[in-house]
């Protein structure tokens, strides 16, 4: 069969428990009938304002259940998921919705300042709909007649397992690409991850029939955002096993109020991405132990950036009875490798299994057997998407066809031992990747070099406790110009989206560039390190 999550949800739909919840916010709580009609609705009245099957929809929100009940939506509908970072400014979100060629817009009412920006620049969005919001501007459709509109009946449509889900990942260039994912390839993936914890139905049948065993699916929070693939892919599994998907107030972490929601909630399951939640989240337990009932929460699964043993193991003096499952993956391709720790039972930071659907490559794309010495790029040869939307180039680098199979190589550098141990070594390239954010040194760099004090510039990671990597330069000043650290952050983060704000700027550094322009890294890193040091 073929899978299409559209067809999931009108089968779990009919046989979900009587008041069973789908969405929770704070006290907002919305029923599995609720969100079969007014997902019903919303579809419908998306094509009835114009949209057509294919039509990508841009979702320009944080974690609300707006977000996946209009995701549902477009599922049933045969509408495109197109991810928007709240985070970017205006011209950023402005690339997102032109690039995906959006033609339907969903936003958060605390981002209308920047819509009402973009809208005279985006003559291919037809649709704006605004959530939450009130005394709306003209041509602005309001999200909650749309989904209270209609008899909520499902839609008359013919669904495929090559309908498509758009999910928008950073870009070597700085321009975030966007990755097709076909929905059977995507459900594949998911289900082969499912079977790390246990068996996974691999049919619409037998998806009815655990649900109807199990009462109902497990309650979830998503505390990453659902815009990012760790916290949007974790919840899309919950959903279509008929779980509760909880939702967090706050517009960052809050550990206070996310102890307390799986305490009041009952939470069984949760996504984080990495020490940069975890740290934060193990010191609110250090600090009041014993104040949270924690006693529900069975897994916590983390995906994007590293998570460290230690953090793992006192973790889980709080929580004895949560399994911790680290899983190594990419917008590219899930199930490159899982690492699971429980109490008692310790596992090395950076190390996986990994499993037959993946291989190492050199640069050269010659095979490296595992139990090599020899560092390569790992590849994954399960079902992975289709490419980049609108970028054959960028798709022919990392999606490859090698001995006459198609892999996905994102660019992660690793080393696989003869029984599957993979240890992850880093970035092949010199992407920084900060609390799981992609952030591309050259699109920082040519930020910095709109200023006129700086001549040149480079960008780097540098280790950090908190962020895995934070993002450094290291800057040229241009003739006669004076060195002002805190201008020029002030500066980028006009220009950039916050977290792609240096932590740390600094000059007088080693001659960066080689006669040929080609950018030192290496030599920039190292000095960046040495001065970060200094300053701690």
């Amino acid at each position: 069969m073929e899978w299409n999550f559209g067809d999931i949800l009108d089968v779990i739909m009919p046989i979900m428990p009587e008041g069973h919840l789908a969405l929770v916010h704070d006290d907002r709580e919305i029923t599995w009938q609720q969100l079969d009609a007014r997902s019903n609705n919303l579809g419908r009245n998306l094509l009835a304002g114009g949209a057509q099957a294919g039509d990508k929809v841009g979702f320009y929100m944080r974690n609300r259940p707006e977000y996946m009940e209009l995701l549902a939506a477009c599922f049933r509908a045969q509408l495109t998921h197109v991810n928007v970072n709240y985070r970017y400014v205006a011209d950023e979100v402005h690339y997102i919705f032109d690039n995906s060629d959006a033609t339907v817009v969903v936003y958060g009412h605390e981002f209308r300042d920047n819509i009402e920006q973009l809208r005279p620049r985006l003559p291919k969005v037809k649709q704006w709909i605004e959530v939450g919001g009130d005394d709306l501007p003209d041509g602005i459709l309001e999200y909650e007649d749309l989904v209270s509109t209609g008899d909520g009946s499902n839609l008359d449509v013919t669904r495929s397992g090559s309908d498509l889900l758009f999910l928008y990942t950073g870009g070597t260039t700085g321009m975030p690409k966007g990755v097709m994912w076909e929905h059977h390839a995507l459900r594949e993936t998911q289900t082969m991850a499912l079977k790390l914890l246990g068996e996974a139905p691999e049919t619409l049948e037998e998806i009815a029939a655990s649900i109807k065993a199990n009462n109902g699916g497990d309650i979830y929070i998503p505390a990453c955002p659902l815009m990012h693939g760790t916290g949007l892919f974790t919840a899309m599994a919950a959903m279509m096993n008929g779980g509760t998907i909880v939702t967090l107030g706050a517009a960052s972490l809050d550990t206070d109020e996310l102890w307390r929601t799986v305490e009041r909630r009952g939470v069984t399951n949760m996504a984080i991405v990495g020490d940069a939640f975890a740290k934060p989240m193990l010191a609110a337990l250090e600090a009041e132990p014993g104040k949270y009932d924690l006693s529900s929460l069975t897994t916590m699964i983390s995906s994007g950036v590293m998570w460290s043993m230690e953090v793992k193991q006192a973790m889980l003096e709080h929580l004895p009875q949560t399994i911790l499952m680290d899983s190594f993956g990419s917008s590219e391709a899930i199930g490159f490798g899982s690492s699971i720790t429980a109490k008692d039972m310790p596992v090395k930071t950076a190390k996986f299994t990994t499993n037959d659907f993946c291989k190492v490559f050199d640069e050269n794309d010659n095979e490296i057997a595992w139990g090599s010495e020899t560092p390569g790029f790992i590849a994954f040869g399960g079902s992975i998407p289709l490419g980049y939307y609108k970028d054959e180039e960028k798709t022919a680098k990392t999606f490859k066809t090698i001995n006459g199979h198609r892999y996905s190589i994102p660019g992660d550098y690793c080393l696989v031992s003869e029984d599957g141990e993979l240890t992850l070594l880093g970035r092949g390239s010199v992407c920084i990747n900060s609390a799981g954010e992609k952030i591309y040194p050259e699109e920082v760099e040519e930020a910095l070099k709109l200023h006129d004090s700086v001549e040149d510039a480079l960008v780097v990671g540098v280790p950090d406790e908190k962020w895995g990597q934070a993002v450094t330069a290291v800057v040229e000043l241009a003739e006669g110009q004076s060195f002002d650290p805190d201008m020029l952050k002030i500066f980028v983060r006009e220009k950039l989206a916050g977290y792609k704000t240096p932590k740390h700027i600094f000059t007088d550094g080693p001659a960066f560039r080689a006669p040929n322009g080609k950018a030192d890294y290496k030599t920039v890193t190292q000095f960046a390190v040495d001065e970060v040091e200094k300053i701690a």
